[in-house]
């Protein structure tokens, strides 16, 4: 399935980090923060030029956005004023 975000949207893909305690617990997801690093997968149409381009890795605030799953794969269709960086490796 194909999904475009309309207006001045983003659908991304969270990236999720294995979390391990200092002795080496790896922590189950219900113990771990909501990830707020992700790949962005489709851009909308943005009504300002935004820096941004469908690969980029971004920041996003904490709770922003619509969670959805296809093909098992979540993901979260946010809008742009909802990211808060971009990080360049």
């Amino acid at each position: 399935m194909n999904v475009k975000p309309l207006g001045n949207r983003l659908l991304i893909k969270p990236v999720k980090e294995e979390k391990k305690t200092e002795g080496g617990i790896v922590l189950p997801d219900s113990a771990k923060e909501k990830p707020q690093k992700a790949e962005i997968i489709e851009i909308g149409k943005l009504e300002e030029d935004f820096d941004l381009k469908v690969g980029d890795k971004v920041i996003f605030s904490k709770y922003a956005g619509t969670e959805i799953k296809i093909d098992d794969v979540e993901y979260i269709i946010i809008d742009v004023d909802d990211v808060l960086a971009k990080i360049e490796e």
